[in-house]
């Protein structure tokens, strides 16, 4: 069972030059944005909506890494959604980013159909009844699909993209073929996937996957990216993630 407490104490945060308040005891962001977020290689997007935002982390980075775009942070949870909205505010991006609390199964009664170029989420990896449930309801909701199925998430990430709009998310490996699956059912073509190790020695426990609205079929696998090298230090790739500003320029 988990907590159904309030959980109302924060902290400030900051990645890159995006800050954020997360709930102390709560759903707090992991390097898995930060992975997403540097996985999204578009030139020119003018319309994001970031599914299961959080606190929104992932939206914001993208509004950085994109200032021409307008962002639309989507979350279910009322914690969530409130600190999503002030982040906003502390990073000065009310012009351009916007939050709805609403459930992504109602995106298709909430967001007019292909109004899109890029949809990323950050989903639950598991299914409840594998691995153990988080402490604390809203840990729980974003790690596990207790609210959310995967299929769900495709149907509502198909109705907000153009015709070839992009859908970028990262999944657990051992449900890829699934996650295939589920995309191409719903006019989504996955085109490019890159595993991530912990190390050179371990395998993969995350994979990030990028689709394409009615694309072609054509798979790329990309090179895997390592986290660390072996001897407990981030690679230089992931520094270079860490260091480098979403406009490409060094910090």
């Amino acid at each position: 069972r988990f907590s159904m407490q309030p959980e109302t104490e924060t902290t400030l945060d900051g990645i890159r030059d995006i800050k954020v308040y997360q709930n102390k005891q709560g759903y707090r962001f992991s390097v898995d944005a930060l992975l997403l977020s540097s996985f999204v290689n578009v030139r020119h997007v003018e319309n994001i909506a970031d599914l299961g935002t959080g606190s929104g982390i992932i939206g914001l980075l993208l509004a950085r890494k994109y200032p021409e775009a307008k962002v639309l942070l989507v979350e279910l949870q009322k914690s969530l959604y409130a600190l999503a909205k002030k982040n906003i505010v502390l990073n000065n991006m009310e012009e351009r980013v916007d939050v709805l609390l609403a459930d992504i199964k109602d995106m298709k009664k909430k967001v007019l159909p292909r109004s899109y170029d890029l949809v990323v989420y950050n989903p639950p990896f598991r299914k409840p009844e594998t691995g153990c449930l988080s402490l604390g309801e809203e840990k729980a909701v974003a790690r596990h699909e207790l609210r959310l199925e995967f299929a769900d998430l495709a149907e509502a990430a198909s109705h907000l993209l153009k015709v070839r709009g992009r859908f970028s998310m990262i999944f657990h490996p051992e449900r890829l073929l699934e996650a295939i699956d589920i995309l191409r059912r719903n006019r989504l073509e996955p085109k490019r996937t890159r595993f991530v190790h912990n190390d050179p020695a371990a395998g993969s426990k995350i994979v990030l996957i990028e689709a394409v609205k009615e694309g072609r079929p054509g798979l790329k696998v990309s090179s895997p990216l390592f986290i660390y090298d072996g001897k407990g230090a981030y690679t230089a790739e992931l520094n270079e993630v860490y260091r480098v500003k979403a406009e490409g320029q060094a910090v």
